[in-house]
């Protein structure tokens, strides 16, 4: 089953279940794929099927830290439940340390050797770890072993 039907039937199992929060944030998530789908006029993979859910944690991050700022408990607790259910889609996350060894090897493997070569490294970071670790940590984390 892929992803995206695993999905679909979270959004009946939710609706059955009565479940509103579920409910809503899954159609959120579906309604994004589908955009995709009709603009690019393709059929998702679980690939862009993933991509598509850590864009939608990372616009919910974004809100989080704003509505935070501006002291709106409420709706900043309603985007963390979301980017929680959405978290529950993607592929288990690095550990720090796993993180760190993955890219001192691919670091070897670039012979990359100062902050300057820092694109190698994340570009070559990118396409090896996939969807198991964050862009955002992949770059502090190759800066922390190349600064």
């Amino acid at each position: 089953m892929t992803l995206k039907e695993t999905i679909s039937n979270d959004i009946k199992t939710a609706m059955k279940e009565k479940n509103n929060a579920l409910r809503d944030a899954l159609r959120l998530l579906s309604s994004a794929m589908k955009q995709i789908e009709v603009d690019e006029r393709k059929e998702l993979s679980d690939e862009d099927v993933i991509k598509i859910i850590q864009k939608q944690v990372k616009q919910r991050n974004d809100a989080m830290t704003q509505y935070r700022d501006a002291g709106r408990e409420d709706l900043y607790e309603k985007e963390a439940s979301e980017a929680a259910i959405f978290e529950t889609y993607l592929p288990q996350q690095l550990s720090d340390e796993e993180l760190e060894t993955a890219l001192r090897a691919i670091i070897a493997e670039t012979g990359a050797s100062s902050i300057k070569e820092i694109g190698k490294v994340m570009g070559a970071a990118s396409k090896a770890l996939g969807a198991s670790a964050d862009g955002k940590r992949i770059n502090e984390c190759a800066k922390k072993i190349l600064g």
